[in-house]
């Protein structure tokens, strides 16, 4: 550590799925922090990684604004959503959660179901940050509940998307083998000539096709049954290929079935990328200084210690998340990180390969998942205040053993 005092903590958490917010995440740390080190400069800045929160965070940075709206939600009901308009130099940008039209977390566990939930709402929120005169919109593509490549989004924005009988496709991921035409003719005007442009700020990691697309990788997770996956999978190899037919994309060739980020967000990538939508690493989009305001790593490299956290420590973890991508940057100083978590796969350890000092869960003895999610703010904290002491007492231990050594000199 830089020091033998732990005088600098820097708290960068993601928020925990369904549970806590970013934002939520941060605070609770802070003040288990403060518990066993009440003399420390803390700070914490909560990390958008596009799920829930990013708007949120975003318009705070930016001193912009939430805007609400009414659209349609994942299961093709009316639902109360929002977006950001960002402040400062930023005032033409917008940031859109995918998760606050699509997300899981907006279909109930006994509803869900990838083969009929669609995008819909999506491109709604894109059409509403147009009429607050966005010129470019920010999508943060994390937590969805859907598979539907996108198609509900387009079909918001105006696209026709027909069968073999010329009929408008219906909602969900079970269509997209009997899509045969893309219409863009009433495609949102400022979209088809290109006068707002689209970033889609994603995992790279996620493609749409494949062993390792979004079907097989996490339609489970949305309620997909093992025959569900393989139709998926099929019915994207098929969109894949109506899209490379006839789409917007500006770049040559653009590879829809495995180029990174196609499969983020149930596919939007790919459904988005035909009407020339950026695909973008999300964290060079959310943690970039023009955005935040200011440099990221230097308060890295100037931190005693780093504490991240997510609400899933796995292998996944090592795709794209905040705790792997503050531990990329931290390794660049030096800088030590320690992670907490919802829940510790049994491959959590990998994380340790990745420059991960020490990981720690939330949950200090055996509990239901619904006393885990009522309790977790409680939680966070009180594992924050387990895991500094025992960091003080490991450097304690150290000093000692450093100080008799050279008394032996």
């Amino acid at each position: 550590m830089h020091t033998n005092v732990l005088k600098n903590i820097l708290i960068l958490p993601s928020g925990f799925k369904e549970s806590l917010s970013a934002t939520q995440v941060a605070e609770a740390i802070k003040i288990g922090v403060a518990n066993a080190l009440p003399t420390a400069m803390i700070k914490a800045i909560p990390i958008a990684d596009g799920g829930e929160d990013t708007a949120h965070i975003l318009a705070q940075q930016t001193q912009g604004k939430i805007i609400h709206t009414s659209i349609t939600g994942p299961l093709g009901q009316p639902i109360a959503s929002y977006f950001a308009m960002l402040g400062g130099r930023h005032q033409h940008i917008a940031v859109i959660e995918m998760a606050a039209a699509a997300g899981l977390k907006l279909i109930p566990l006994q509803q869900r179901n990838p083969m009929l939930t669609t995008s819909f709402g999506v491109g709604e929120l894109i059409k509403a940050a147009l009429a607050q005169g966005a010129t470019k919109i920010i999508i943060g593509c994390g937590d969805s509940g859907v598979s539907d490549g996108g198609m509900g989004a387009l079909q918001a924005l105006g696209v026709h998307i027909t069968d073999h009988a010329q009929r408008e496709i219906h909602w969900g991921g079970q269509a997209l083998q009997e899509v045969v035409k893309l219409d863009y003719s009433g495609l949102i005007p400022q979209l088809r000539q290109q006068q707002v442009h689209i970033t889609l700020a994603l995992n790279p990691f996620n493609i749409l096709c494949g062993p390792q697309g979004v079907a097989p990788v996490f339609a489970p997770q949305k309620g997909a049954s093992v025959a569900q996956v393989q139709q998926l999978s099929a019915g994207f190899e098929h969109w894949a290929k109506q899209l490379k037919k006839n789409h917007l994309n500006p770049i040559q060739n653009f590879d829809f079935a495995y180029a990174c980020g196609t499969g983020a967000s149930g596919g939007l990538g790919a459904g988005l990328a035909a009407i020339g939508a950026s695909l973008c690493p999300r964290f060079e989009v959310f943690l970039s200084q023009d955005l935040l305001g200011h440099d990221l790593d230097a308060q890295i490299q100037h931190a005693d210690l780093v504490i991240t956290a997510e609400g899933a420590i796995d292998c996944q973890t090592l795709r794209g998340k905040v705790p792997a991508e503050i531990a990329r940057r931290a390794a660049k100083y030096d800088t030590p990180v320690i992670a907490l978590a919802g829940t510790l796969g049994h491959d959590a350890h990998d994380v340790y390969d990745i420059g991960i000092a020490a990981i720690s869960s939330i949950v200090p003895r055996p509990m239901s998942l619904e006393d885990a999610i009522t309790q977790s703010e409680t939680l966070v904290i009180q594992a924050t205040e387990r895991l500094i002491k025992s960091v003080l007492l490991g450097m304690k231990i150290a000093q000692q053993h450093y100080s008799t050594a050279e008394s032996l000199v």
